[in-house]
């Protein structure tokens, strides 16, 4: 059980028999007294809600874990990862992983959260290295300041590149916001 005063982001609950994991805690004072209201994220069906707790009430706490895993291969319902150390195959359905998909090369090594043996989702790195498959070249002479152009990367997202940038090269993208940070160093 975790109390009011324990809630912090990042928190795995149980409420009503869903499983939540907190995204926003906010500690209010009203005249009468205080209040938190919790932004949570259904870890199953995706949603976020709202909800406001009295101070000392206290909700059951839900033993997520998390465990690296290598990524195998995807298609339009799942994607696949397997645990190295024993092998098993573990899918997660394709609604859960969105839009982090994009940012999925096989045989990466990624987070997969797990509540005993059920997926819930992944926990992508800070960034990741990708291969531009597709770019234009820079035009000679378009040099301002900042100037970018689009590339295509190796598992399909767009990202905005310096006009240096040419196919084939690697490049590390944020996974927070799909952003080029820089050259990858091989």
């Amino acid at each position: 059980m975790i109390s009011t005063s324990q809630f912090k982001r990042g928190s795995t609950v149980e409420l009503d028999g869903t499983l939540y994991k907190m995204e926003e805690v906010n500690h209010v004072k009203t005249k009468k007294s205080a209040v938190y209201r919790v932004k949570m994220r259904d870890l199953r069906g995706g949603h976020i809600i709202e909800r406001t707790f009295n101070a000392g009430d206290r909700l059951a706490t839900a033993r997520v874990e998390t465990r690296k895993m290598q990524y195998l291969y995807g298609d339009t319902n799942s994607f696949t990862f397997m645990n190295s150390e024993t092998y098993d195959q573990v899918e997660v359905p394709a609604q859960i992983v969105g839009e982090d998909s994009k940012f999925l090369k096989e045989g990466d090594e990624i987070q997969v959260v797990l509540y005993g043996e059920e997926a819930l989702g992944v926990e992508l790195p800070a960034a990741v290295i990708l291969e531009v498959v597709q770019s234009d070249p820079g035009v000679k002479g378009d040099t301002a300041q900042g100037a970018t152009k689009p590339a295509t990367m190796e598992t399909g997202l767009t990202v905005q590149v310096p006009l240096f940038v040419n196919t084939g090269d690697s490049l590390k993208i944020s996974t927070d916001d799909g952003r080029y940070l820089e050259r990858a160093k091989l």
